[in-house]
């Protein structure tokens, strides 16, 4: 399968020359890692299907990532050719991932979550030739999961799964062989060696807005992607790292395991998010760091315990996806000592606006500024750049910005100065810090009247009552369109729809504003990275104005 980035030589040349790329891989870091620090641990993990931890130097992770690279050029994978892995926060994922990088592949991560249909679509459009995965995890079986759907993908000749046997092992065809007589490594690196504008890095949107698209990175976007991020929050190779979102989404992938090797540091996973387990690692293994949406951090804060497992190393909680109420942030500062920052990006430009560790109101009020290399942009219809404090459309061009979507270079929505429309709506203050104000598709058109969405989902995110809250469009023969909102409640908390008029009067909520409809659900639809699917609540709210 020709995989063709967009990228231009004068992007290249400009990017190079303003700093922001080199010639540099991610193998690079990782083998500097291996003549500096061989003894560093690299990665610990724990497997919740084992109920094992395991702890990895950079020597010995050295070791499994030649087994592994090894192992995939005697499965007859060639360079450029993909290699999918769904697999949860394990040590193996890493190690895939550098092994892909050895033999000049793609890698392709998936979310645990995923299943026959996701997958059918995902795995037969990237033309996989290798699927990793997990005998078991959570319940679910892989394997058997993955016989359904076989005779559906003729691309792909080969699934292995962790812990499994006989001819699908994981362990035996790709980490207990000896194929170093039949294989010269050094040749075979050399041969397949990428250079940085290649393609590496193949991850489908989270699909909040209907069909995923298969998101292209090299490595040069995706180390300008990280380096910026890592200086905006002043990490260092002294600083460790904490991992419990998902690393097949690009918030785990990115900063949970390239950014840690770009350090020389450690990377601690959970597979399996709880608090608990999750307060115990960041003990047991002093993190200082870590990313994820905002109901991570709730957990974290509210979890009893937080007192007794805090301590001065951990600092920074960068956090994204979802407002942050002050009221967390606040008891974050006080109680933990942590400094929490909030960060807007996407698949295909990673954390592209970031706080700083001194900003006070902006991290309630916005989602960062552009971190070096990047730079953001709100305007309106005509593509005219707005003034500060007004809403439109937001766009994002720099270093980060990815290659194109895999097979679909229609959809690329890159104008000929580099400026791609994110499918954002977001308002820039005079300091150039940006506030998401919802996507395109979530405006609300009443009457003619916008309806401000996120200020509206905002505002009800206060309430004691409310877990979690989205207000979609409602088709309505008059007026066009109204309000609906779905919401799920916090345990033991009621809220009926005079009560919810009531709780918007006392906010000196416009009228106009308020949602027509309340519908409570037991759980919202989500993304694999925790986003509410808002496509989906507006199919469902088609039905309420028949």
């Amino acid at each position: 399968m020709p995989v063709e980035p967009i990228l231009s030589q004068s992007r290249i040349k400009n990017t190079v020359e303003q700093g922001y790329w080199s010639d540099k891989t991610v193998l690079d870091y990782f083998d500097q890692a291996i003549l500096e620090c061989p003894n560093q641990v690299a990665i610990v993990d724990f497997n919740s299907e084992t109920q094992s931890s395991t702890r990895i130097t950079y020597e010995q992770l050295s070791g499994h990532v030649d087994q592994i690279a090894m192992g995939l050029a005697n499965l007859g994978i060639k360079k450029q050719e993909v290699v999918s892995f769904q697999l949860p926060n394990w040590w193996q994922f890493c190690a895939i991932h550098l092994a892909c990088l050895r033999v000049g592949a793609i890698s392709h991560p998936l979310m645990p979550i995923f299943r026959q249909r996701e997958l059918t679509f995902m795995l037969g459009f990237a033309e996989s030739k290798v699927l990793i995965i997990p005998s078991e995890f959570k319940g679910h079986n892989y394997v058997s999961m993955l016989d359904e759907i076989r005779s559906d993908l003729p691309a792909l000749n080969h699934v292995l799964a962790i812990g499994g046997t006989d001819e699908i092992s994981f362990e035996k065809n790709l980490l207990e062989h000896d194929l170093s007589q039949k294989i010269d490594k050094a040749a075979l690196y050399a041969e397949r060696k990428l250079n940085a504008n290649e393609v590496v890095q193949l991850i489908y949107t989270s699909g909040t807005t209907g069909k995923p698209k298969g998101v292209m990175h090299t490595s040069n976007t995706i180390l300008s992607t990280v380096h910026p991020y890592l200086d905006r929050l002043n990490l260092t190779t002294e600083d460790e790292f904490f991992m419990g979102s998902p690393m097949a989404h690009q918030t785990g992938f990115l900063y949970g395991v390239v950014a840690p090797i770009v350090l020389k540091t450690k990377v601690a996973l959970l597979d399996s998010w709880t608090p608990k387990q999750g307060w115990e690692i960041i003990k047991r293994e002093n993190s200082s760091f870590t990313m994820a949406s905002t109901p991570f951090l709730a957990d974290l804060v509210e979890s009893p315990m937080a007192d007794s497992c805090n301590s001065d190393r951990f600092k920074v909680f960068v956090c994204g996806g979802a407002p942050i109420p002050r009221a967390l942030v606040k008891k974050a500062n006080e109680n933990l000592n942590l400094s929490v920052i909030s960060v807007w990006g996407m698949s295909e430009v990673g954390a592209a606006t970031c706080c700083c560790l001194d900003d006070d109101e902006k991290i309630f009020n916005t989602d960062g500024k552009a971190l070096g290399g990047m730079e953001v942009r709100v305007i309106d219809s005509d593509r005219n750049v707005l003034p500060a404090g007004t809403e439109g459309d937001l766009q994002a061009r720099g270093s980060f910005n990815f290659v194109g979507y895999l097979k679909r270079p229609e959809a690329y929505d890159t104008d000929e100065d580099g400026w791609f429309d994110t499918g954002d709506v977001a308002i820039m203050d005079e300091d150039g810090y940006i506030r998401i104000s919802g996507r395109t598709k979530d405006i609300i058109i009443r009457g003619g009247e916008n309806i401000p969405v996120v200020e509206v989902e905002n505002i009800l995110y206060k309430n004691d009552a409310i877990e979690d809250v989205a207000v979609v469009a409602m088709p309505h023969e008059r007026l066009g369109e109204l309000g609906c909102c779905f919401v799920t409640l916090n345990k033991g908390c009621t809220l009926d729809f005079g009560e919810f008029k009531a709780y918007l009067s006392d906010q000196k909520l416009a009228k106009n504003y308020w949602p027509e409809r309340l519908e409570i659900l037991d759980a919202m639809p989500r993304t694999p990275s925790g986003k509410i699917q808002k496509f989906e609540l507006r199919e469902i709210a088609k039905n309420y104005s028949k």
